[in-house]
């Protein structure tokens, strides 16, 4: 299925300059001292990986992604910068991440030596630069007890590896209170010192998500790695959004227009029921294309206007109350995200109807909805196409 052109009006649209934007205001808010890993992981979160990393590359001193496959993905791409590898599962493609220049992020001791051997196999003549992640308190990725003094070790021992980064990710960043955060970097101040006394200083330390970056000075160190909040949006009320712009809107138009009496019932399981005479309009867009299924409360804009979401999603299509406004009709475009005159509907709005987070709902764009990329700036070309994931 070709989805490089679109034939149904429904559409992601990303405005590239409102993504500039975002990392220049992430940048003043840490000051010109702290260097900005620019993560595009997820297909940079359902924005698009390939024009996002090239109109942010220049703003940026590294890029992160969480795949290898993603990292390799933009060296195809000519996706120049460094770029970090999140995830640290590695297979056994070692040598592919060296040849491809990435700079793996390493979670297992045994890691440390298979690059190492990479790097002996390739003959390299430089060290290959690499990033540890220790665990704080996440439990989920990082070295913890004794694997600590493994990779100490292995780093002491093989001169094919250079000790560029040390990082640990934050559980709770996002919550009202400080106080699981401040044990976590107590807990990562303990580990440095470790480091230290192996005599590792890395260069570069990176603790900092979104919330951490935007609220918590302490925790930026020299590097932060932002990600949601480069695409407009925040992880909690909790995180300030002020300055920030949201990048992506989504839109349709109406496809059908039905007149029914009070009383009938809407779409799947007739969750919605006309309490008067009313006229449903029908979007061709559904869960199919990544706006959930399980939304209470959501609407739409119509002609600037505010309108209901009459009942069930469907898989391809979406039923919408436009009763209250005069003269809805066929062809007419809906904002399902995004801005309309003087009314918007933003992601996190759409996540709150959805039960679930600002995150998820960008992912989830499917990808037979086409992206169109606007404002692209100095080497970034206008186009629209697919998403990639």
């Amino acid at each position: 299925m070709d989805l490089s052109e679109a034939i149904r009006p429904t559409f992601v649209e990303i405005d590239l300059e409102a993504l500039r934007s975002n990392v220049r205001h992430v940048r003043r808010q840490i000051g010109q001292n702290v260097q900005v890993f620019g993560v595009v992981k997820s297909d940079a979160y359902g924005h698009g990986a390939i024009p996002v990393a090239h109109a942010i590359e220049p703003l940026c001193e590294k890029l992160a992604v969480s795949l290898c496959e993603e990292g390799l993905e933009l060296r195809r791409s000519k996706i120049t910068s460094p770029i970090l590898i999140l995830g640290a599962y590695y297979g056994g493609e070692h040598r592919r991440i060296v040849k491809a220049n990435l700079t793996p992020l390493v979670s297992d001791p045994a890691d440390l030596e298979k690059f190492a051997e990479a790097v002996s196999a390739l003959n390299s003549p430089t060290p290959l630069a690499v990033h540890i992640k220790v665990e704080t308190g996440m439990c989920r990725l990082g070295l913890s007890g004794s694997e600590l003094e493994g990779a100490l070790k292995t780093l002491t021992s093989r001169k094919q590896l250079h000790l560029e980064g040390l990082c640990t990710h934050l559980a709770c960043a996002d919550e009202p209170d400080f106080h699981n955060t401040h044990e976590q970097l107590r807990a990562f101040a303990a580990i440095r010192a470790r480091f230290a006394a192996a005599g590792f200083t890395p260069p570069i330390v990176h603790v900092a998500n979104s919330a951490a970056a935007l609220r918590l000075p302490e925790s930026h160190f020299n590097a932060i790695r932002p990600g949601i909040s480069l695409y407009g949006s925040v992880a909690s009320t909790a995180v300030p959004s002020v300055g920030l712009s949201q990048v992506l809107s989504l839109r349709s138009r109406i496809m059908k227009v039905h007149e029914i009496p009070q009383g009938k019932g809407v779409s799947y399981g007739y969750r919605f029921v006309a309490q008067r005479p009313s006229r449903i309009a029908v979007l061709p867009v559904g869960y199919a294309d990544g706006y959930p299924r399980h939304v209470t409360g959501a609407h739409v804009l119509v002609r600037g206007q505010r309108v209901p979401v009459a009942g069930t999603v469907c898989m391809d299509m979406i039923m919408i109350d436009v009763t209250d406004v005069p003269g809805a009709v066929v062809g007419d475009e809906v904002c399902l995200i995004g801005a309309d005159g003087n009314s918007s509907i933003t992601v996190a709005d759409l996540a709150d109807w959805a039960g679930t987070i600002s995150y998820e709902i960008t992912c989830g764009l499917s990808k037979r909805v086409p992206r169109r990329y606007i404002n692209p700036g100095s080497g970034v070309a206008a186009a629209t196409e697919p998403a990639h994931g």
